[in-house]
């Protein structure tokens, strides 16, 4: 390996995954069983994130037991959510609009996980297989080119140093910031989006719900996670108003929001500190191309979803296992069929991926725009009434959000390479 100016070169891989998320640590597990070596750059030192999308959805934890890990997965500590509830009426009593546990699945629940302990668990397994590599506290700066065609990365470590990565393909999974997405030929599309979000905690009490649970109210919309001991809790807010609210000071917004969640207003105070409200910048975005020669994009570097459905987490690791369902052949021998193979990547996803943020849109349009505006969702209350009783009352039409909420639209298999049947540890 040669060093010049500080400078490692030399360095080569056959598949280097940008971005150690679940969609880039499921790619590199997948790819790694069916033994394609793959190199894992990650930013950061650790998976330690707060306020990330815990959820694990049905089809991920299929996916986890097809590769003979669900029993080390069901060692993790977590929490199951089996019930979306909703405050109807103007009583704004909570009743169940979708039940994940009259699914008639194996997998009828969602479990809330730490993601940072789902991905050491993937990092941990991926470590087993001697063609992984990951590299922490290591992030992808540049594209490395030659003739038209991505051949790497050039990449800085934390402590300064710099080096090239050269690889056969290079799969870009870091999330909506994604060096892909200064590339203009990929043509980033972006959707108009109504609100940004809040996350922060609150504690949980017994007799308190449990569940996903909504709230709604004036001018008012929230989301609250069971976590076990506290609520995850999410309020949204007009578009671009966070200085704004943050400057109307903290104690008018925990009144609204207990004014507005009533069963949560009694443990309002222990928020005590803006610096407790982490701001999410909604953005619903996606690329028209998801490759050119030599980079594919998965996962919300492709397609940055809305939290509307918390669903962008199960799309993204559907998005990996489709990727290495279809690289395995060309990337474990002759490359010539890997360009038709990226393309068929994004054919197979994208028309889900535009059905569901066309769904998310028309919640932002009829339902979150209103409602934060203090108009009606839909245009009528006695329509959206009506709607949310239908919803209540009929036992399939229950079903139907419980299940778009647990599967989403497509569901992916894995590689036949990279499946155990029994734990591997």
């Amino acid at each position: 390996m040669d060093t010049r100016d500080g400078r490692r070169t030399g360095e080569r891989t056959t598949c280097c995954v940008v971005g150690g998320g679940p969609a880039g640590m499921v790619l590199a597990l997948l790819l790694a069983r069916a033994g394609v070596e793959v190199t894992v750059l990650e930013k950061h030192g650790d998976f330690l994130r707060d306020f990330r999308g815990d959820t694990v959805h049905p089809t991920t934890l299929a996916l986890l037991d097809e590769l003979g890990l669900a029993e080390r997965f069901a060692r993790l500590p977590q929490r199951r959510v089996t019930t979306i509830q909703l405050p109807i009426g103007a009583d704004r009593t909570l009743v169940t609009v979708g039940n994940i546990a009259a699914l008639r699945r194996r997998y009828n629940y969602i479990a809330m996980v730490p993601q940072w302990d789902l991905l050491d668990l993937l990092a941990d397994e991926a470590g087993r297989e001697p063609v992984f590599t990951l590299r922490m506290n290591t992030e992808a700066t540049s594209f490395l080119k030659e003739r038209g065609r991505v051949t790497g990365v050039s990449y800085r470590t934390s402590d300064g140093r710099t080096g090239e990565l050269r690889a056969t393909l290079t799969v870009a999974c870091d999330g909506r910031g994604s060096l892909a997405r200064s590339l203009p030929e990929l043509e980033l599309r972006t959707f108009r989006c109504p609100m940004d979000a809040w996350w922060f905690r609150l504690p949980r009490r017994d007799g308190d719900p449990h569940g996903l649970v909504g709230g709604v109210g004036e001018r008012f919309l929230s989301a609250m996670i069971d976590r076990g001991d506290y609520w995850q809790c999410a309020a949204l807010i007009p578009k671009g108003s966070d200085p704004r609210l943050r400057a109307e000071g903290l104690d008018r917004f925990r009144d609204s929001y207990g004014a507005g969640v009533t069963w949560l207003a009694d443990r309002m105070h222990t928020l005590s500190s803006w610096d407790e409200v982490k701001l999410l910048d909604v953005r619903l975005e996606r690329l028209r191309r998801w490759h050119r020669p030599g980079l594919l994009c998965i996962g919300d570097a492709a397609h940055a979803m809305s939290p509307v459905f918390g669903i962008g987490i199960n799309l993204a690791v559907q998005d990996a296992v489709a990727a290495a369902r279809h690289l395995v052949g060309p990337l474990s021998g002759e490359t010539s069929g890997l360009p038709a193979a990226v393309r068929r990547i994004q054919r197979r996803r994208r028309l889900t991926t535009a059905v569901t943020q066309r769904m998310q849109r028309l919640a932002h349009t009829n339902v979150i725009e209103p409602i934060l505006q203090g108009r009606p969702p839909f245009g009528d209350p006695k329509r959206a009434k009506r709607m949310a009783e239908l919803v209540t009352t009929s036992r399939w039409l229950n079903r139907v959000p419980a299940y778009f909420l647990a599967y989403g639209a497509l569901r992916e298999r894995p590689p036949a390479a990279s499946v155990r049947r029994a734990d591997s540890g």
